[in-house]
């Protein structure tokens, strides 16, 4: 019995211990002030959310026994040693109970991304419109910040007598003792009178959110307006009226005699305009809001200086066969590309959207190999840098990183670290502190936009790579815009997982191979003033090139080809006056004698039995979404075509000795260190040089195509 009592006494003493917390680990202690009003407000952008949630609105909060109203000046907790400073914009709690302070930063010199140096004392502070999301246990202080005239020069107060349009990256003068003693700081008109500056006007007043803010002020509804991105006054509309809601209808109360006479009528002409919504809604997209019109003059603008970049290159001094394979030279990229002007304006659309309004997004783009995916973008993010040089649009980085360049999928934490702040890390360093920095806010942010090529090269067996990459944009303070770029267009689905999918977003663009069209349209805009070619022989290639892959390297690779055929035969002639022009037989020597290689050649020449295994192993991976698969898999899909097409189908043994066979042609390669059903295979041929090769042959024509 002593024992017992010894042993829970013992029991009792160590949990008194374990409850006990050090003073530092203790969470801060957050109640609100007096409470302003319960309403249902728009969520805010950076929240990631849609629709109207009903926020309670604060006039103060306490802190640790500290009370903070609004409009006063506090610090903020860092990832530094020295604190932010901020001003406390707006406070509110949600359904969920989650408490959030609206915070407009107070910026010092070096954290304002102006276009010119300016001279700042050490204590002096900017006013700013850049706006973020902070919790309330993130206040360490109150701060003074008095006027210029104000300043003594204490060391614990700061002043204020200038503003940073972050739009513009403009710097002006400020009344901070009206600003702040005030209070006028808290007035929303403030904020378009004071962040103007000559022709320049923020958008946050003209744009979508203004529109929004300023429709709620007008209408007495405490719903608020629509989250659809349409007028409001048309919303109305889209559902059916019963006989009660006749009279407040449009059309009802412009003829109430009518109404009252057909009651059934009535109550049958909303049913039939909501059996055609189209036509109910046909005056809500021809009246788009400000916002809107705003971004179609600026894809409009964009495109005409498209139009005016496309310049012919100085070909003085050099023949026409000289000036014609510089210009179709595969590394000689324009300035401009044709034929991908609906890609274009929405990737721009996209992006600007994303800018202008500060917000995250993902984008994946897919396509087939040669089809301008990533001259496209690049095209986009220099229209994008000529307009954020101009002042159209907020600074933003842009990055730029390629799977193709790194050793292991790892390194893309190391890369997208060193852009970012220019240090070195290991990529498990520099992913602890990508999460960090993504997960803070911090005034010194501005949009990031990461363009990630070749994307199915960092897939790797957990998927934490692609994972964060997707993950970070949907934190409230990241201001990241994920660009991603595969082969694949159904890359999401075949091989990430659901969370990973879900990360990436609706937002999915596919360039589709190009038609014999706009392979014409392409090399005849490189040629524009050259006259090497013959109207029938660039047709003629377009048409050889779109049957087989649609892949403009490839068109312009013919071209250059059949440029060299007629230059070498006419030095062989002795270089007459009278130079000939590229035909179509010379268009179709070129054609035979690229496809002709040594590789096709082999294939053609090959075993039933191993063309069966280059077919299954391009079906393989065209499966999987990646270039290397199992050989075990390859197995699998072998032994399907062979018994669908009545061929005798190899034991596992005969298909290892295919894959050896086909390596030491290198036509495949194959991991070395593993012999078995998970030996990674991998082409090393291209897809047209087997589609060529196997064309001829009825048989592989039809396996190919089942």
């Amino acid at each position: 019995m002593a024992n017992k009592i010894a042993r829970r006494l013992s029991k009792a003493t160590k949990t008194k211990r374990t409850k006990r917390k050090p003073a530092d680990d203790e969470p801060a202690v957050v109640e609100w002030g007096q409470s302003a009003a319960a309403v249902a407000t728009p969520a805010r952008r950076v929240t990631r959310q849609s629709g109207m949630t009903n926020k309670t609105l604060y006039q103060s909060v306490i802190v640790n026994g500290v009370e903070y109203a609004r409009g006063q000046a506090v610090m903020v907790k860092s990832n530094s040693d020295e604190p932010y400073y901020a001003i406390i914009f707006k406070l509110w709690e949600n359904e969920q109970g989650v408490k959030q302070i609206v915070a407009r930063w107070l910026l010092r010199a070096s954290e304002m991304f102006a276009k010119q140096k300016v001279d700042a004392h050490a204590q002096e502070l900017f006013y700013s419109n850049a706006d973020d999301l902070i919790t309330p246990d993130m206040i360490t202080g109150p701060l003074k910040v008095v006027s210029f005239k104000e300043f003594t020069g204490d060391k614990e107060s700061r002043f204020c007598r200038r503003f940073f349009e972050e739009h513009s990256a403009q710097v002006g003068d400020v009344d901070w003792q009206k600003l702040y003693v005030e209070k006028q700081l808290l007035d929303e008109q403030t904020d378009e009178r004071l962040f103007t500056s000559g022709s320049h006007k923020t958008r946050k007043a003209s744009g979508r959110k203004g529109e929004k803010r300023q429709r709620a002020e007008v209408s007495d509804d405490d719903s608020g307006p629509s989250d659809s991105g349409e007028e409001g006054d048309d919303y109305e509309d889209d559902e059916p009226v019963t006989p009660a809601k006749v009279p407040r209808t449009p059309r009802a109360s412009r003829t109430p005699a009518k109404a009252a006479r057909t009651p059934a009528r009535a109550v049958r002409t909303p049913a039939k305009a909501a059996r055609t919504p189209r036509a109910v809604r046909t005056p809500a997209k021809t009246s788009k809001t400000p916002a809107k019109r705003q971004r179609l003059q600026d894809v409009q603008l964009v495109m005409q200086r498209r139009a005016a970049r496309r310049q012919d290159t100085d070909i003085s001094g050099l023949t026409i066969y000289e000036a014609a394979r510089s210009r179709l030279h595969v590394s000689a990229v324009p300035d401009s590309l044709p034929c991908r002007e609906d890609e274009f304006s929405e990737i721009y659309s996209h992006l600007h959207a994303a800018l202008e309004e500060r917000t995250s997004m993902c984008m994946y783009i897919s396509g087939v190999p040669g089809t301008g995916k990533t001259a496209t973008v690049l095209e986009v993010m220099r229209a994008l840098q000529e307009s954020a040089g101009s002042g159209e649009l907020p600074e933003f980085q842009f990055v730029e990183l390629n799977g193709m360049k790194m050793t292991e999928p790892a390194q893309a934490y190391a890369q997208l670290w060193q852009a970012i702040t220019g240090e070195r890390a290991t990529a498990k360093h520099a992913a602890q502190l990508l999460e960090r920095h993504f997960s803070t806010p911090s005034p010194r942010r501005h949009t990031y936009v990461v363009l990630v090529d070749e994307l199915d090269l960092l897939v790797t067996k957990s998927q934490s790579i692609m994972y964060n990459f997707f993950d970070w944009p949907h934190r409230p303070h990241a201001r990241l815009i994920v660009v991603a770029i595969a082969n694949t267009m159904d890359l999401p689905e075949r091989m990430l997982h659901h969370k990973v999918s879900s990360r990436l977003g609706l937002t999915r663009i596919n360039f589709q191979p190009y038609a014999h069209q706009q392979l014409m349209a392409i090399v005849q805009s490189r040629l524009n003033g050259c006259l090497a070619f013959d109207a029938d022989a660039v047709e003629l290639c377009a048409r050889k090139i779109s049957a087989v892959s649609g892949d403009a390297r490839r068109a312009l690779d013919v071209c250059r080809r059949a440029v060299e055929l007629v230059e070498l035969q006419w030095r062989h002639d002795g270089q007459p006056a009278d130079m000939p022009l590229v035909t179509m037989m010379v268009i179709d020597r070129a054609v035979k004698e690229m496809y002709a290689s040594g590789v096709v050649s082999f294939i053609q020449n090959a075993s039933v039995q191993q063309k069966v295994f280059l077919v299954a192993l391009r079906a393989a991976i065209r499966k999987a979404g990646v270039p290397e698969v199992a050989l075990g898999d390859v197995a699998f899909v072998h032994r399907q075509l062979c018994q669908m097409h009545q061929l005798q189908a190899p034991s596992y043994d005969q298909v290892a000795r295919l894959c050896a066979q086909l390596g030491a042609a290198r036509c495949v390669l194959a991991e070395s260190s593993i012999m078995d059903v998970h030996q990674q295979v991998r082409l090393a041929v291209g897809d047209d040089d087997i589609t060529v090769a196997l064309r001829p042959d009825p048989l592989f024509a039809k396996i190919a195509t089942s």
